[in-house]
């Protein structure tokens, strides 16, 4: 087995807002409160070493009573019950209830939360460290969810449904169980895998049991928590942001003015607004807005003056629904946490928060970037180097791939930038003595000039497109690796299902993430087995 790394950014698929997190730049400083390294964690346990002891009883009862149905490894169920400590702390990541977890990248935030507990505990051995996958179980975009790929087929889940996805009943996964398992084939995992698939969505009637389950499958021995927040006695705590949202939209006020200022410089990844919640029933979950006074559940006739919706909070804050805004609030009021691992898209909006968090008195988590990685065979990889294609390479936008072989192997000289600089050359002679002559000459010489170096550029692409005609054979090769290892122009991580990886490697799939990796290391990571 190869481990090789590349910097984030040369990978070209991270947008500057990461990038300039990465690097520490001094202009996206002001917009989160410690950075991801292990010294900084020594700051954040002591800021959250008053989290009540009466959140951590709620907590641990919530989970004990959520893991009652499913076999509960020896680690998970010690975590559970080291949450009761006060020197306990979470690292937390959050995911889509995706179905069979959807892309790989499931498994690389989950791997990234467990190791980075493992670091701290050598760290911080006072203190202890637990990983929680916290279930997004309240969302309710069903079409992101509803499917995985594998082996170039989309097995997707067709039903009409409304709602939060977490209370979806699992009625109509019988037909992807059966065409997944005609997908599979034969073998001693292809077994596992549809065994796996059938246990979580065949025996248990809704999804975020069948997800708690499948997570807990995969993931037990290394002892994961897994949390679904859509519980009343977790809302009980959240009832006094709930109230503040409804009363002062402080959430849209503080983030307004956080994202006119981190716009100068970064794309603004969520927008607030005037109230972040949804109002959430099973089959519902809509937007609550202020409308003349009353409060209003969108596309609903269910209305409540300010005094009948604060009471609907302190009776049933269950049916209260954070939005994304709110979300991060309500994961830090109820856990006792450290850090969140997320990807690109989710730190960005986290960087949207922190003023709020200050605004409610809530410690902001530190934030981590989860670890990316491009998974390759060994026969993939003895291709990449018969056809001289580095891991950098791999990287590059196809068009430029293929320009920069066909410019290495032709035996001609496909590059003109000497001969247009000859001719910038010659032509700033010819100005100067336009310049002598007659001044209005300028401009003829200057149109002659734009129009002998775009016959040069005309003359470079024809010749680059008919070396390409003469290489094709190499060109399609290159081409078809590439879509392999980049399936749809985009990373692997974010289109191919584990299930692919795990029919070659087994359990060992998960032994090789777990060992290589490491969530404070700011490269891409390739594991060529």
């Amino acid at each position: 087995m190869k481990v090789l790394k590349i910097p984030y950014q040369q990978t070209g698929y991270f947008s500057k807002t990461v990038l300039d997190y990465l690097s520490e730049d001094k202009k996206i400083k002001p917009f989160y409160h410690l950075y991801s390294n292990l010294e900084n964690f020594r700051k954040q346990i002591e800021l959250k070493e008053n989290f009540s002891k009466k959140k951590r009883k709620v907590l641990v009862d919530v989970l004990q009573k959520q893991y009652k149905n499913i076999d509960i490894s020896n680690a998970t169920a010690r975590n559970i019950n080291l949450l009761q400590h006060s020197e306990t702390f979470t690292i937390t990541t959050g995911h889509q209830l995706n179905l069979f977890t959807g892309p790989l990248y499931f498994l690389y935030k989950i791997f990234s939360a467990i190791n980075l507990t493992e670091q701290l505990k050598e760290k911080y051995p006072n203190q202890n460290f637990v990983p929680i996958y916290w279930m997004a179980t309240e969302d309710h975009d069903f079409d992101e969810i509803n499917y995985f790929n594998f082996k170039n087929h989309k097995l997707q889940w067709q039903k009409k449904v409304k709602g939060a996805v977490g209370r979806l009943d699992t009625e109509g996964l019988e037909d992807v169980y059966t065409e997944f398992k005609k997908q599979l084939g034969k073998g001693k995992n292809a077994k596992y895998l549809a065994d796996l698939f059938k246990k979580s969505y065949l025996e248990y009637s809704n999804l975020a049991d069948a997800t708690r389950y499948l997570a807990n499958e995969l993931f037990k021995d290394y002892g994961l928590v897994i949390l679904d927040a859509d519980e009343v006695t977790l809302k009980r705590e959240f009832i006094p942001y709930i109230k503040e949202e409804l009363l002062e939209q402080t959430a849209f006020k503080t983030i307004s003015k956080t994202k006119g200022a981190l716009s100068k410089n970064y794309k603004i990844q969520v927008n607030p607004r005037e109230i972040n919640l949804f109002y959430l029933k099973d089959n519902l979950r809509e937007r609550i807005v202020l409308q003349n006074g009353m409060y209003a559940v969108l596309n609903t006739e269910i209305t409540f003056t300010q005094d009948e919706i604060l009471k609907e909070v302190d009776s049933f804050p269950e049916r209260f629904s954070p939005n994304v805004i709110m979300r991060p609030l309500y994961q830090e009021v109820i856990l006792p946490n450290l850090a969140y691992i997320g990807g690109g898209g989710e730190l960005a909006y986290w960087l949207e928060l922190k003023d709020y968090f200050s605004q409610n008195k809530i410690v902001f988590p530190i934030l981590m970037l989860r670890n990316s990685v491009l998974l390759i065979t060994e026969k993939e990889f003895i291709k990449l180097q018969k056809l001289g294609l580095t891991i950098p390479d791999l990287f590059l936008k196809q068009q430029q791939l293929l320009n920069k072989k066909v410019k290495e192997i032709s035996n001609l000289n496909l590059d003109f930038s000497k001969q247009k600089v000859f001719l910038k050359e010659q032509f700033s002679h010819l100005r100067e003595i336009a310049s002598q002559t007659d001044v209005s000459f300028i401009g003829a010489v200057k149109a002659q000039e734009k129009k002998q170096l775009k016959g040069l550029e005309n003359l470079e692409k024809r010749l680059l497109r008919a070396e390409k005609r003469k290489l094709k054979d190499i060109i399609a090769r290159i081409i078809i690796i590439q879509n392999k290892l980049f399936p749809n122009h985009s990373l692997q991580e974010r289109q191919v299902n584990f299930a692919e990886y795990y029919l070659l490697y087994d359990a060992e799939l998960f032994q090789i993430l777990k060992e290589n990796l490491k969530p404070l290391d700011t490269n891409f990571t390739i594991i060529v087995k």
